[in-house]
């Protein structure tokens, strides 16, 4: 263990100690003969005493030596102790959110009860809804791209570095081809089409890296755009000079946070290097520019470049708040099976502040007034590849309206089952500003919830269960007033 934690806990067993005989600082300098200042020093784990200094304290305070050097916490600290033990706080690079650990310390070190019972409070809700290391990680991540607004000027840059360096035209869609002669000819790849088709177990595994023969393994069913953005990505990983990374795509696991983070990276270089921020920025203007909604040059923007639907919509969340500072925005990945009841939240991002709807934990029924699901159902009932729909959402009990832009593609590695990816944006006087079409009367106005369970919409056609949590709380809300009665009456 470090030495710094190793000083922060002999701090807080000494203050635990203290407190508990009711002693204060002065009192323990008093009885101890060791300056305020210096057990001051102590309690903040800034400094260790000397062992010479350890033996006073354990005589002065009726407390065995060897308990005094123990590195283990009471009850009522151990999970501070067992955070400060753990590899945890070393996983995740506290610097990229403006953190330095000797700050966390400090706070640690100030109010260790407020703190302890802050992160048992954090441990029960991980308990409470199976949080996995990997789903910490993975919040992790989502909150650093949440506080850069999802835009890194620097994997920008790096992309136009590449693009000249390798003379790859970011005017134009971008081959699959391209991207393996770059592979193949500069860093030495071999690529196998053949041999993931073999195991039927492997599901949607689109590629498997085998890094000591430069082996990339591709699987039978992968479509021009996705061999186009594993490709991309392995680009980057060799570009950017990423070591620490995951070699499956999909990923299975994570070793590390560092292995998170590198994998955003490498898939932000990517989107960035398949649909590049001044294509896409040119297109964009031009559909907002215009007084009425074209649907047709929308789609077309998204078929423009070699790339997926999802692809697309996650970098509108890298341009929209850079090119348009459009900031207040959403983007959801939903999943469905065709002829079930259930739709799946599986990817969110929310920039600038918390908006609806988030993924729910509860297996409540999310509103199916949402063009997100709207479009799910729709492709399911058709021969389509691609189902596009937009609306204005109105969350009435938010006080927010949001222009919701949706599409669907059915899932090429399994049977009957369709996914939508989903961007809203904040109506506000910034989104008037940039987007022309907002008045347009063609674009459906929708009163949304965010699940039945807690929609106060009368009369829902496609409400699926009951307003329970609403009317718990009128429930509620009626105790306290007849409560309020009974206090004023008999006062």
């Amino acid at each position: 263990m470090e030495e710094d934690y190793i000083k922060l806990i002999f701090g807080l067993k000494l203050k635990q100690i203290r407190t508990d005989k009711n002693l204060s600082l002065f009192g323990l300098s008093k009885l101890s003969g060791l300056s305020k200042s210096y057990l001051n020093e102590i309690e903040k784990g800034k400094k260790y005493p000397k062992p010479d200094k350890i033996v006073i304290l354990s005589e002065k305070l009726d407390v065995p030596y060897d308990q005094m050097v123990s590195l283990k916490l009471d009850k009522n600290l151990a999970p501070i102790g067992e955070l400060l033990q753990s590899k945890i706080l070393k996983e995740i690079p506290l610097e990229l959110f403006g953190i330095k650990e000797s700050n966390l310390i400090d706070i640690v070190a100030n109010a260790p009860a407020k703190v302890n019972a802050f992160i048992s409070t954090i441990i029960e809700i991980a308990k409470h809804y199976n949080f996995s290391r990997e789903s910490f990680f993975l919040a992790s991540v989502r909150s650093f791209q949440e506080a850069n607004n999802n835009y890194f000027d620097d994997l920008e840059h790096q992309v136009l570095k590449f693009s000249k360096a390798y003379q790859v035209d970011l005017t134009k869609p971008i081959s699959s081809k391209i991207l393996e002669e770059i592979l193949v000819e500069e860093y030495g790849y071999n690529i196998n089409n053949y041999e993931l088709h073999k195991y039927e177990a492997l599901g949607n595994l689109r590629s498997v890296f085998v890094p000591k023969s430069k082996t990339l393994l591709l699987a039978k069913g992968i479509d021009e755009p996705q061999r186009s953005f594993v490709y991309a990505k392995e680009i980057a990983c060799n570009y950017l000079d990423i070591k620490d990374r995951l070699y499956t795509f999909p990923w299975i696991k994570f070793e590390n946070f560092d292995q998170v983070l590198n994998n955003f990276y490498a898939s932000y270089f990517a989107g960035a290097l398949m649909i590049p921020k001044s294509e896409l920025t040119t297109q964009l203007e031009q559909v907002f520019e215009k007084e009425t909604f074209d649907e047709n040059m929308f789609v077309n923007s998204i078929t423009s470049f070699n790339a997926s639907p999802e692809s697309f919509y996650q970098r509108l969340t890298n341009v929209l708040p850079k090119a348009f500072n459009i900031q207040n925005l959403f983007f959801l990945r939903f999943t469905h099976k065709a002829g079930s009841e259930k739709f799946h939240l599986k990817k969110e991002l929310h920039l600038s502040h918390q908006h609806s709807p988030r993924a729910n934990e509860t297996n409540e029924h999310y509103c199916r007034r949402w063009v997100s699901l709207k479009v799910l159902e729709d492709i399911s009932k058709s021969n389509k590849t691609h189902e596009f729909d937009i609306q204005i959402s109105n969350y009435e009990n938010d006080d927010t309206k949001y222009l919701i832009m949706s599409s669907a593609t059915k899932d090429p590695f399994r049977e009957h089952q369709y996914r939508s990816i989903t961007v809203g944006l904040l109506l506000n006087k910034q989104l008037e500003r940039k987007i022309k079409f907002l008045n347009d009367k063609s674009i459906k106005n929708q009163v949304v919830g965010v699940t039945c369970e807690r929609c106060s919409i009368k009369n829902c056609e496609v409400r699926q269960a009951p307003a329970i949590v609403l009317e718990k709380k009128d429930k509620d809300k009626k105790i306290e007033k007849i409560v309020d009665i009974l206090n004023l009456q008999f006062e």
